[in-house]
């Protein structure tokens, strides 16, 4: 349960007891992602802003993405309880059809609608593994969907900066990351080392087969 009520003595805001203080950081910084709808790393530095003001952060304070992503789901049950799993099971229901809408370029699900701690303010997330990013921007532009490009550095190797398009699905914000074909099998895992969790159509199908079933 997120340590929400926790103080620490801003005189020592290097307190010997680091478990404690990471625990500290971790639950404000998912009050910012569930509430705010922040990504992990802008809502752990801020998180740890709001605890140790201005003071400079050692990196062993900061939580993990996994010890974050527990803290998510905990504040979910606690504060959303009563919405949040309809609000996930409509996400994954879109994520579905853009990923059937996309087949063709065997779409992967990922992130928070796929791990279950997508909230409010939650976008859907697709990995595609495409020999041309090209294809993919016909194709949306064909189906007059208007996009966003952004890129960002490849998250394992230093290849060329990995491309991103952005834009509304179904009123959704959706994003597309497009890696090149031959990465299928060597992006695995993120920059923080934890293996990325990944859902095709199927995979997809059968999380939404889970929900109707409980």
């Amino acid at each position: 349960m997120p340590l929400v009520g926790y103080h620490v003595d801003m005189a020592s805001p290097f307190s010997s007891d680091t478990e404690l203080l990471r625990a500290e950081i971790a639950a404000a910084a998912a009050r910012l992602i569930a509430e705010d709808g922040l990504d992990y790393n802008t809502a752990k530095r801020k998180a740890a802003k709001q605890i140790l003001g201005n003071n400079k952060v050692r990196g062993d304070i900061l939580p993990d993405n996994a010890q974050l992503e527990e803290e998510v789901r905990a504040y979910n049950a606690i504060f959303f309880g009563d919405t949040q799993p309809a609000r996930l099971l409509h996400l994954r229901q879109v994520a579905l059809a853009l990923m059937q809408e996309l087949g063709q370029f065997g779409p992967y699900l990922t992130g928070a609608v796929l791990n279950g701690t997508a909230g409010e303010h939650s976008d859907i997330h697709l990995h595609l593994f495409v020999d041309s990013p090209k294809d993919v921007e016909i194709f949306l532009l064909n189906k007059g969907v208007q996009f966003e490009v952004s890129e960002a550095p490849h998250p394992v190797s230093r290849r060329d900066p990995i491309e991103t398009l952005s834009f509304m699905w179904r009123r959704e914000g959706a994003h597309l990351t497009l890696y090149p074909a031959e990465d299928m099998r060597q992006v695995k895992a993120a920059r923080d080392g934890r293996i990325i969790e990944r859902a095709d159509i199927e995979g997809v199908i059968a999380l939404l087969n889970e929900s109707e079933n409980q």
